[in-house]
């Protein structure tokens, strides 16, 4: 059993894609941020790795600094191993991102004690209920980006999800991909969500982010649901979203679209 990592990206195995691919919807993450690598998007200090055992590929992690380590459904036997070659090549992790019990695992052999944690939920669409919010829906666009820049700001700020990070180049990209909707009321966007464009079947909803000024009116909901229908028109099979296990009104409010829960996941600071 071994870990193979690498800072260069364009080296990610063709097999090691094929692991995420067995299981799209555990994955998710991975998965799409491995898009956005390919892309060019993230920075340059970037490391990727695969578990061999048995001559086969049986786990995957990426790596894009500053946010966490990203671990899908990796073997929890996997994990000391990967603590040992990270802590040998001197690479230093933020925190790490995976399902629950990867997460802990991870946690509990990693050098540097938990300072923080968040706890999510993710959820799985069945069929997608009507939506009965007033207003109607359309697909951001390049003139959106200044506005959108400053919406994407205003979420990491609230959700303490990566504070310190310029999200224009992201969003810029995820216009490009036609992947960001917005919700109108009045001529005017009052609510923003995005999804991302199917890959192995799959998209993912999110973020999804109304000013607080305009919020209890249905609008997160019904741009949910406008997100959603674009990515099943896309062609995704499977669209799932995480929530805020802390948040129990958009837990209930993904519910009542349609969306079931399929497991929790653990996104964990290190100090």
């Amino acid at each position: 059993m071994t870990w193979v990592l690498s800072h260069d990206v364009t080296g990610f195995p063709g097999d090691a894609e094929d692991w995420l691919l067995r299981d799209p919807v555990r994955n998710t993450v991975p998965l799409t941020v491995l898009r956005g690598l390919r892309g060019g998007v993230f920075r340059d200090d970037n490391l990727c790795g695969w578990f061999v055992e048995d001559d086969e590929i049986a786990g995957a992690v990426l790596h894009t600094p500053p946010y966490p380590l990203l671990l899908g459904a990796v073997p929890i036997r996997a994990l000391g191993s990967l603590a040992r070659e990270l802590i040998a090549m001197d690479h230093a992790i933020p925190g790490i991102s995976a399902p629950l019990e990867v997460a802990e695992a991870f946690t509990r052999l990693w050098w540097r004690p938990e300072t923080r944690r968040r706890s999510e939920r993710l959820y799985r669409l069945t069929t997608l209920a009507p939506n009965g919010g007033s207003g109607s829906s359309r697909t951001a666009t390049a003139p959106d980006l200044d506005h959108l820049v400053g919406w994407f700001r205003a979420f990491q700020h609230e959700a303490h999800v990566d504070r310190d990070t310029d999200p224009t180049p992201v969003v810029s990209a995820r216009t490009n991909r036609e992947e960001l909707v917005y919700w109108e009321a009045g001529g005017a966007p009052v609510s923003v969500a995005g999804f991302s464009q199917p890959i192995g079947g799959m998209s993912r909803i999110g973020p999804v982010y109304t000013p607080p000024e305009l919020r209890g009116k249905g609008y997160g909901s019904a741009v949910t649901h406008a997100a959603t229908t674009s990515a099943l028109a896309a062609g995704a099979s499977e669209v799932l979203l995480f929530t805020d296990l802390s948040n129990p009104t958009s837990n209930s409010i993904y519910q009542k679209l349609g969306y079931v829960p399929v497991g929790d996941y653990a996104s964990v600071s290190f100090a």
